[in-house]
């Protein structure tokens, strides 16, 4: 599994709605500003020294307002007495040094992009939501619709890198060892018993995480329940969703691993199935093998 599919099968972001995608601190789409590649950012957006253009996506009105940039550089020139300038020229000015920009809306949103006119003020504080954004050194606001929204939150428009999403916390067990018991014997277990454990020590052991998630030597996959009874620390532990990611993405972060050693004797253990627990235990010898002693059940 990569990063990002690890992503859509974890239910907090699988179940997301766009709506908590755009608000992510994370949230980063990639897209094109003229011929050069860049990044669109959520920013908090305060200014009202800005130059606000009513707008279509498509028949749908919007309100879109631009802070001063140097890169609009005719703008740049008569910003500080724009409202002097005639509306025919303001627009004609907007749609020249803005026109990158213009066509980049247009693209992520996935609407036709036009300009109407310069929008009216707000009057008796109806001014509609809006989302703030930046790209390079360019900031603006938008119309906070339905369109806007569903076109843009997207989990494929979050930065797997954020320290946001890296620092959340998986629940995980570590497994030691999984083999199959009969009805009868899962039946019949009972205090004193010891069940045989001859992987610990041989075959490494692997994290289950989530209850989503196996991870072992072979990287990050999902986790399916198979049947088998399942030997695990009695003790969960946590993971960061970047830990995850790491071990995901393989050599490219060599030395970025969760490591899983053999548990030492006497460490407390847990006998589950299909997650119910059934026993509960230590780990210890019989003979000159590791096993599960039990010591209570459910």
């Amino acid at each position: 599994m990569k990063s990002l599919e690890i992503l859509q099968t974890l239910p907090k972001w699988a179940k997301a709605r766009p709506e908590q995608v755009l608000d992510s601190p994370a949230f980063a789409m990639p897209c094109r500003l003229g011929d050069a590649s860049a990044t669109l950012r959520r920013e908090v957006f305060e200014t009202t020294d800005t130059l606000d253009l009513a707008v279509l996506f498509g028949d749908e009105p919007h309100t879109l307002r631009l802070a001063r940039a140097s890169c609009f550089a005719e703008l740049d020139k008569i910003w500080e007495s724009r409202a002097d300038v005639p509306e025919p020229i303001l627009l004609a000015l907007a749609e020249k040094d803005c026109g990158a920009l213009f066509q980049l809306l247009e693209n992520v949103v996935r609407r036709q992009f036009k300009i109407v006119s310069i929008a009216a003020a707000p009057t008796g504080g109806d001014e509609a939501p809006s989302c703030g954004f930046r790209i390079e050194d360019i900031f603006f606001s938008l119309s906070r619709s339905d369109t806007v929204v569903a076109a843009l939150g997207n989990l494929r428009h979050l930065d797997l890198s954020h320290p946001s999403l890296r620092a959340e916390k998986l629940l995980s067990e570590t497994e030691y060892a999984a083999f199959v018991l009969s009805a009868a014997d899962l039946a019949s277990l009972a205090v004193g018993d010891a069940l045989l454990l001859p992987e610990i020590g041989s075959v490494p052991a692997r994290l289950v995480v989530d209850g989503h998630f196996v991870v072992d030597g072979n990287g990050v996959s999902p986790f399916m329940a198979d049947g088998r009874c399942r030997v695990v620390a009695a003790e969960p532990q946590t993971v960061t969703l970047g830990e995850l990611f790491d071990v995901a993405e393989g050599p490219a972060t060599e030395g970025k691993s969760i490591e899983v050693g053999a548990p030492p004797m006497q460490t407390p253990l847990r006998l589950v199935l299909s997650d119910k627990e059934i026993a509960r235990g230590r780990l210890d010898r019989l003979g000159d093998q590791p096993a599960f002693f039990v010591e209570s059940t459910t």
